[in-house]
């Protein structure tokens, strides 16, 4: 499943880092929509709102269907057909849709049919590994290149930033029976975990249930994402063939700092060291967070005091440690041995 995400490039530069080719070859910026909601997260976990992407017809039914928009969701998906007048009385939790079973469902499968397909942006996502002294949280994320980090000089065309993990989904929309706001809401499709992954769950398949451990269905590529969300041309019986486990990750553990949702800063994603004994070295995509993290901390989102609306991120800051994740990582990166950051090979 995926029950947690990091999301915390600015608004600007998450629409650099969405950058994609249209149908004439040109490169363009997905246009954002409601973008004044949208608020950066190392710690973002359902009923938030997120950025995700999605075709502009959905929005506008005259546009090329090829073109894609930025628009800021709930996680967690209202199905248009919800009678009652408060989603937070719906009593099954949508967050996460399985693959076998999205045609199925009916909270899934109308919206599925209709289109209503999108991309969910992270940094990358938490999981956690189940110990007989409690959870180890793991970061998981796709490979970077050293030059990742989250400022660029002005007027730079092509984002080298921090590639974001972009996951496939299903969006709704809801509209409250006495009339009101419309609500956009999403899912994230899951898949049975990847030898990658699945090592992290250790988790027994309960007799005759047939329970396999679920990761997000990730997309790899433009030409996946340009195929997913273009549901004008891209019919679902395509589409869902994409919706498959992915190997091209990497991860590496974290402080159970972040097992607090109250807990929104850079320390929920800096890697850290498993055993006192145990010592790590620097690799590429771990060089490649560590200038992330550096400029990611002078942006990091800010302490609310007040209670914000419903149905917006709640992010409230806890005291940090005292030792920033700029410390953590220089002493992190400073040590020899096994790399903390691994991709497994089958």
């Amino acid at each position: 499943m995926c029950g947690r995400t990091a999301c915390s490039l600015g608004a600007d530069n998450l629409r650099r880092a969405c950058a994609y080719r249209d149908r004439r070859g040109r490169r363009r910026q997905p246009e954002w929509i409601r973008r004044e909601s949208y608020r950066p997260s190392y710690n973002k976990g359902p009923q938030s709102s997120g950025p995700v992407l999605l075709s502009r017809r959905h929005l506008q039914q005259d546009a090329d269907s090829s073109e894609r928009v930025l628009m800021d969701m709930r996680w967690g998906l209202v199905p248009s057909w919800f009678k009652k007048d408060d989603p937070s009385k719906m009593q099954f939790n949508t967050s996460n849709c399985r693959s076998d079973t999205m045609l199925k469902k009916s909270s899934y499968k109308g919206a599925l049919l209709k289109g209503k397909r999108c991309v969910v942006l992270a940094d990358g996502f938490y999981e956690w590994q189940q110990h007989s002294a409690g959870k180890q949280p793991y970061f998981i994320y796709f490979p970077q290149t050293k030059d990742a980090v989250t400022e660029e000089k002005e007027g730079g065309e092509e984002w080298k930033g921090w590639r974001l993990l972009t996951m496939a989904g299903i969006f709704d929309c809801w509209e409250p029976p006495a009339g009101g706001e419309m609500l956009y809401t999403y899912t994230i499709i899951t898949v049975d975990a990847s030898k990658d992954v699945s090592f992290i769950h250790h988790r027994q398949v309960r007799a005759g249930k047939g329970a396999a451990e679920q990761m997000p269905a990730i997309l790899d590529g433009d030409e996946a994402i340009r195929k997913w969300l273009d549901f004008a041309e891209v019919p679902t019986q395509e589409a869902v063939k994409l919706i498959q486990p992915t190997e091209n990750i990497v991860f590496h553990p974290v402080s159970t700092f972040v097992n607090s949702i109250r807990n929104n800063a850079p320390e929920c994603v800096a890697p850290i060291e498993l055993g006192a004994k145990q010592e790590v070295k620097a690799t590429p995509s771990s060089k490649a967070m560590l200038g992330w993290l550096k400029n990611s901390q002078e942006s990091s989102p800010q302490k609310k005091e007040n209670d914000l609306p419903r149905w917006t991120s709640q992010f409230i800051h806890s005291p940090s440690p005292k030792k920033t994740s700029a410390d953590i990582l220089q002493q992190w990166l400073g040590k020899e041995g096994e790399p903390a950051a691994k991709k497994h090979k089958a």
